[in-house]
């Protein structure tokens, strides 16, 4: 077998990440999508180029968009003759096309790829009940008009009802901050650790944005120049009269500002091997050096959220490395509880002992490393389009500081976790 060899993340780029049902009313996943690979494209002067594959993504994906990426690849200005595929690991969708195509260029399958991943929920599909669909099908293959017309009297105002869709477990009956609070109250993490978190994410975007970190990263669309979550005049003050969003007793913690709303954007990122980025004068931000996906059963009481603790101690082992061995940490702010959870148990001498195999707990990450240009509190988290979002973000640090390596780790619906490592 062929030796593997690296594969390099050359940018990325990405729409404003926009609260939902908001400034991206009636756009489509396509047409988000679409206008994100067209920048990319422009930034990369691919115009007319022949791509090895590209991967995108989607949670709320419509059922007319079942052929998604190869759709957008056609509306894009790549040759035609660039293929495209969807995929689908809930919030971990971003960071596993990267890992795919990272993959296809190790192998040498590919030269050039692209992934990423779009959702809006401005566009979500909308259904009619299954009992609804399955007499308009007994209606279309009954015969003659007085067997139709019996037919129309078989449906009921119940068959009417429409079905929109929910960001709830379906095994559990749960909502994601529904299991974050069971999180949260297992780990004993306070609110005003939570709203910290939150804090500190609003603050280092806001930073970010005044430094320009972000102006080659985001492009204007429908108007927005910026992400229109972020709060740079948010306060712990103007945190703490937030009300609980989950658990509305007096022992709920979660609330609007300690978790992300619903988001709508996009992202692209763009992969090569060394060779095709010297050709072409691409340049070379980090290595994609590995990733790792882990599960927990989350239906018999194991956290929700927690499976990219597993994840990333799997990773780390793998690539020999401890958790102290990062220059930055880029941990997905599904919910700031989520977060602290996930570093709390990296702590805990029994979790690593019991969960991770470890005779030793993975230790502390230090804080002032961690997600240094703001997270999904303050910047969004369209589903999809998180892990690409990351990606791009992480790989400018790390060629801005020369060198270095960073740890990315993504939760996801479903109780599964999506880790990596990129190097400088």
């Amino acid at each position: 077998m062929q030796k593997l060899r690296k594969a390099f993340i050359v940018g990325g780029i990405r729409t404003p990440f926009v609260k939902s049902f908001t400034k991206y009313v009636r756009q489509t996943n396509q047409q988000v999508m679409a206008a994100t690979l067209k920048k990319l494209v422009e930034k990369y002067s691919l115009q007319g180029k022949e791509v090895g594959d590209v991967a995108f993504g989607s949670v709320m994906l419509n059922s007319g968009d079942w052929n998604l990426t190869r759709e957008v690849v056609l509306d894009s200005g790549l040759h035609p003759h660039t293929p495209g595929y969807n995929v689908q690991r809930a919030c971990g969708t971003g960071l596993e096309t990267t890992w795919q195509i990272a993959s296809k260029v190790m192998l040498g399958q590919i030269e050039i790829g692209i992934s990423g991943g779009s959702d809006t929920n401005s566009d979500a599909p909308v259904m009619m009940s299954r009992n609804f669909t399955w007499k308009l099908f007994d209606l279309q293959n009954t015969k003659g008009f007085f067997g139709r017309l019996g037919g129309f009297f078989k449906f009921s105002v119940g068959d009417l009802k429409l079905q929109f869709p929910m960001v709830k477990e379906p095994r559990t009956g749960l909502s994601m901050g529904d299991h974050t609070e069971l999180m949260v109250k297992e780990w004993k993490i306070t609110r005003e650790e939570q709203d910290q978190l939150a804090f500190e994410s609003h603050q280092k975007a806001a930073k970010a944005y005044e430094e320009g970190f972000h102006s080659d990263l985001v492009f204007e669309y429908q108007g927005v120049k910026k992400d229109a979550i972020l709060r740079a005049d948010t306060t712990l003050e103007k945190l703490a009269k937030l009300k609980p969003a989950f658990d509305r007793s007096a022992t709920g913690t979660l609330t609007a500002g300690n978790s992300t709303p619903l988001t709508d954007g996009s992202s692209a990122v763009l992969v090569a091997s060394e060779d095709y980025a010297i050709k072409n004068n691409l340049p070379i931000l980090a290595t994609f050096v590995d990733a790792e996906v882990a599960a927990v059963d989350f239906v018999k009481g194991e956290g929700l959220l927690m499976a990219p603790t597993i994840a990333v101690s799997r990773l780390l082992a793998r690539n020999n490395l401890s958790l102290q061995d990062f220059d930055f940490y880029e941990i997905h702010e599904a919910f700031a509880g989520q977060v602290l959870c996930n570093m709390k148990a990296w702590q805990d001498a029994d979790y690593c002992k019991k969960v991770l195999g470890r005779d030793v707990p993975m230790g502390a990450i230090d804080r002032n490393k961690l997600n240094v240009k703001g997270g999904s509190l303050a910047l969004g988290h369209p589903f999809s389009a998180t892990g690409g979002r990351i990606v791009a973000s992480l790989a400018k640090i790390l060629s801005q500081k020369e060198k270095g390596r960073g740890l990315i780790s993504i939760c996801t619906a479903g109780g599964m976790g999506v880790a990596a490592i990129l190097e400088r």
